[in-house]
C-alpha cells in the first residue's frame, strides 16, 4: 500500500503550507514518485488552490491540477447538507486512489479552517486521515500563546485527535518565540514521548508572514499602473497617508506600502523621491484609493523613471483599502523563490532532517481501515483483469455486482444458469452486461472435454460417463473446471447454495497447495478503525495442533497478501501459561509449531481475545508480548468459537465481515453467504481476482 502522510493545523493561519513545503523537500529527495493531495480546497471561479500550485511547479509533478483534490469547499457543504457525507467520504478516497496508484508516497493537506467547511472541519479532517490509514502531522500556531497555553493544547488537540482513532506521528509548533522553544519542547516531549514520534519547534519569522505587493494587488483587485518587475517586494507595514508631506516623510518606514487619494501629487512624489533616495526609507509601494488615478502630467513624469516602485489603483476607499489588509492572509508562492528559500532555509535548520525522514519515509501505519482497505482492494485488482466465474446467474445480487465491477474493469465474467431466464433477469433489472457470456453447462462447447476431465479427476472413484454428465450438469462443478483447466482464473459462489456445495468441488478438481493438507478460511472484520483477520471461521469444525498450526500460517500469509501486518494470536480460554487442560495445550502445541514452521512470524498464545486486542489488558497478562493487544489475526481452536465469535462481532459491533475467504486451493474459491448484500459479492470477487493473481505470480 501506498505510504501517506496527513497535515493538519489545529486552527486558521497556523504556517501548514510551510511545513508541507518542507516535508516535501525531504521526500522527493527520497522517494522517485511522490504526489500531493488536498482532500477540500477553497476556490472561486478562475482560481487555482495556492498549496497545491505552490508543490505542484515547486517541484515540477506532473499529475494536472484537477487531480490533486477531490472537493471545492462549496461542493463539499453542499453534499453535508444534503445528508450526502458517506458519498463525499467516498469521492474523496476514490480521487485519492486515483494517486496513489501512480505513487510511492502521497502527502495529504488538511482543510484550512476558513469559509464554508469551518463548523466540520477538525472531525472531517480526522475522519479523512483515518480513513486513508494516514498517520497525522499536527501543526500548531503558537505565537501570542504562552508557555502554559502551548502545552495545554498540544495535549489536547494529541489526546482529541487519538480519540477518534487517529495515529499522530508528529507535532510541529509554528511561529515561536525563541526564548520559550527550548523549555517548551522539553516538557512537551516527555509529556507525548508515548503519544507522537517527535515534536519540533519552528520560530517566529515575520517576514514569511508579509505579504508581496502582488499578494496586495489581488487582495484588492487593483490594477497595477507601474512597477510590474518590482511586485514581489515584501510588504513590512502599512502607512495610512492624509497629512502634508512634511509631517508624513518622518513617519515613512522602510518596506511601507502607502495607502493615499490618487490626487496627492505631493505624497506620491515624496514616496517616489524617497525610494530613490539612498538617506531614506524605502516604501515597498503606492496604493492609490478613492478610485482616482494621477493625472495625465504625473503619469507622464512616473513613465521617465526607471526601477520604479509598484504603484497600485483601486476603485476602494482609503478606509475600506486599510481595512481589507489588515486581515490579509499571505501564501507560499512558486512565484516568490526568495520566500520560499527562507522558508526552507528555517525548516533544514530548526528540524532533524534524518529523524524526520526515517520516521516519515519508513513509517508503517498500525491499522488498516475499512475504507482504505477496500479502495486498496479495486486497486490491486485492477492492475492484472481476471476472469471470475459466477455459478448463481439468475440471483439478483450477482448480476448486480457483476454489472459495477464490470464497468470498473475489475474484471471478466462468465455467469452460468439458465441464458433466458438471466437475460430476461438483466432486462427487468435495467441493468448493463454487454459481452458477458451466458452458458447453461449442459449446453456449453466444453461440456463433454470437462466431463472427461472430471473422470480423469477422479478416477479413483471409478464414475461413469453418465455420473460424470449429471455432476456437471451442477453449476458449482462447472465453474470449479473451468477454473482447474484454466477457463476462468477464480470461482465465488454461494449465494444460493451452502458453503459444502460451494467449496465440494474445490476440494475434489483443485485439490489442496503442495504445502498445505488442508483447505480452511478467513473473515477479513471491518471494523470502525481497523480491518482484522479471523480463522478459521467457516471449514475445519476441531483442527488438531498439526492443523491448528497451518491454519495460523496460512491465515497470516493471506492477511500480508492483503496489506495488513500479521501479528498472530493463538486464542484459548486462558492466556500465557496461567491455563491448564487438554484444550490450552491443544493451543499450545499449535504455537509451536507454527513458530516452527514459519521461524519469522509474529505468533504467540494461548491468548485470551480481550489480551490480544486490549493494549492494557495485553500488557497486563503478557508484558512485553509483540502481539498481545496488537493483534491482527485471530485463530480460533474451533470452528465453534469461530464461527459464533465472527457473528456476534458482525451483528454487535457493526462490523462487516468479507468472507469465508479460503486459503489453501491451487486456486481461488471463495464461499458467499446466502444472506449476502451486493457491496459483500463485489468484495469477495475483488478478493478472488487478488488471489487469482497470486497464482498467476506462481
Amino acid at each position: 500500500m501506498t505510504a501517506n502522510l496527513y497535515i493538519s493545523a489545529t486552527e486558521a493561519k497556523s504556517g501548514k503550507s510551510m511545513i508541507a513545503l518542507g516535508l516535501m523537500e525531504l521526500l522527493v529527495r527520497k522517494l522517485e514518485r511522490v504526489a500531493f493531495f488536498k482532500p477540500i480546497v477553497n476556490l472561486r471561479p478562475g482560481q487555482t488552490d495556492k498549496d497545491i500550485k505552490l508543490i505542484q511547479e515547486h517541484y515540477h509533478l506532473v499529475m494536472p491540477f484537477e487531480k490533486m483534490y477531490a472537493y471545492t469547499a462549496e461542493d463539499a457543504s453542499r453534499l453535508i447538507a444534503t445528508g450526502r457525507h458517506q458519498e463525499l467520504l467516498e469521492g474523496i478516497l476514490a480521487r485519492y486512489a486515483e494517486l496513489a496508484a501512480e505513487a510511492d508516497f502521497v502527502l495529504c493537506l488538511g482543510s484550512d479552517f476558513e469559509g464554508v467547511t469551518k463548523a466540520f472541519e477538525y472531525d472531517f479532517n480526522a475522519e479523512i486521515a483515518l480513513n486513508l490509514s494516514a498517520p497525522m502531522l499536527l501543526v500548531m500556531k503558537v505565537r501570542n500563546k504562552t508557555h502554559r497555553e502551548v502545552i495545554d493544547a498540544s495535549k489536547v488537540a494529541v489526546e482529541s485527535f487519538e480519540s477518534r482513532g487517529n495515529e499522530i506521528l508528529g507535532l510541529f509548533l509554528n511561529q515561536c518565540d525563541n526564548q520559550e522553544e527550548g523549555s517548551c519542547l522539553e516538557q512537551l516531549r516527555e509529556q507525548l514521548g508515548d503519544k507522537v514520534e517527535f515534536v519540533f519547534a519552528l520560530p517566529d519569522d515575520p517576514s514569511l508572514r508579509q505579504a508581496n505587493v502582488a499578494e496586495v494587488a489581488e487582495l484588492l483587485d487593483a490594477q497595477v499602473l507601474f512597477g510590474f518587475d518590482q511586485l514581489t517586494r515584501q510588504v513590512g507595514h502599512y502607512e495610512v497617508a492624509g497629512m502634508q508631506l512634511r509631517n508624513f516623510l518622518p513617519r515613512l518606514m522602510e518596506n511601507s506600502l502607502i495607502l493615499t487619494p490618487g490626487d496627492r501629487l505631493d505624497l506620491i512624489l515624496g514616496c517616489l523621491a524617497s525610494f530613490k533616495s539612498s538617506t531614506m526609507p524605502h516604501p515597498a509601494g503606492i496604493v492609490l484609493t478613492e478610485g482616482i488615478k494621477p493625472d495625465p502630467s504625473l503619469h507622464h513624469l512616473i513613465e521617465g523613471i526607471n526601477d520604479l516602485m509598484p504603484i497600485l489603483y483601486t476603485n476602494k476607499e482609503t478606509y475600506e483599502t486599510a481595512a481589507a489588509l489588515s486581515r490579509i492572509h499571505t501564501a507560499l508562492s512558486p512565484d516568490n523563490p526568495r520566500k520560499i528559500a527562507k522558508a526552507l532555509g528555517l525548516f533544514e535548520a530548526h528540524v532533524d532532517l534524518e529523524l524526520l525522514s526515517q520516521k516519515v519515509v519508513n513509517y508503517c501505519p498500525r491499522v488498516l481501515t475499512p475504507k482504505m482497505f477496500e479502495f486498496s482492494l479495486i486497486q490491486q485488482a485492477l492492475k492484472d483483469k481476471k476472469h471470475i466465474v459466477l455459478p448463481e446467474g439468475e440471483d439478483e445480487r450477482i448480476l448486480k455486482a457483476a454489472e459495477i465491477l464490470h464497468s470498473r474493469q475489475v474484471a471478466q465474467f462468465t455467469l452460468l444458469g439458465d441464458p433466458d431466464e438471466i437475460r430476461a433477469k438483466i432486462g427487468t433489472l435495467g441493468l448493463h452486461l454487454e459481452g458477458v457470456p451466458i452458458l447453461k453447462p449442459e449446453n456449453a462447447p466444453r461440456f463433454e472435454e470437462y466431463c472427461l476431465k472430471f473422470m480423469e479427476l477422479r478416477a479413483h472413484k471409478n464414475p461413469t460417463l453418465e455420473q460424470a454428465r449429471d455432476i456437471m450438469r451442477d453449476v458449482s462443478y462447472f465453474g470449479t473446471m473451468m477454473v482447474q483447466l484454466g477457463h476462468a482464473d477464480g470461482m465465488v459462489s454461494g449465494a444460493a447454495h451452502s458453503t459444502m456445495h460451494t467449496i465440494r468441488p474445490g476440494f475434489e478438481l483443485i485439490k489442496t497447495k503442495p504445502n498445505c493438507s488442508l483447505v480452511s478460511s478467513v473473515f477479513f472484520m471491518c471494523l470502525a478503525d481497523r480491518v482484522l483477520v479471523y480463522g478459521d471461521c467457516a471449514v475445519n469444525p476441531n483442527p488438531n495442533a498439526t492443523q491448528l498450526a497451518e491454519i495460523a500460517v496460512s491465515s497470516a500469509e493471506t492477511a500480508l497478501a492483503f496489506g495488513i501486518e500479521p501479528r498472530v494470536a493463538m486464542l484459548s480460554y486462558s492466556t500465557g501459561e496461567s491455563g491448564k487442560g487438554e484444550d490450552v495445550d491443544l493451543v499450545r502445541e499449535a504455537v509451536r509449531l507454527a513458530q516452527q514452521k514459519s521461524p519469522d512470524l509474529l505468533v504467540e498464545g494461548p491468548m485470551q481475545y480481550d489480551a490480544a486486542v486490549d493494549p492494557a489488558v495485553g500488557q497486563a497478562k503478557m508484558p512485553g508480548s509483540k502481539v498481545a493487544g496488537k493483534a491482527t489475526v485471530f485463530i480460533f481452536p474451533d470452528l465453534n468459537t469461530g464461527n459464533n465469535t465472527y457473528k456476534a462481532v458482525q451483528r454487535s459491533a457493526g462490523a462487516v465481515a468479507i468472507g469465508p475467504i479460503l486459503q489453501g486451493l491451487r486456486k481461488p474459491v471463495n464461499d458467499l453467504s446466502r444472506g449476502c448484500l451486493v457491496p459483500d459479492v463485489i468484495n469477495t470477487i475483488v478478493i478472488t481476482c487478488i488471489q487469482a493473481q497470486a497464482v498467476a505470480k506462481g
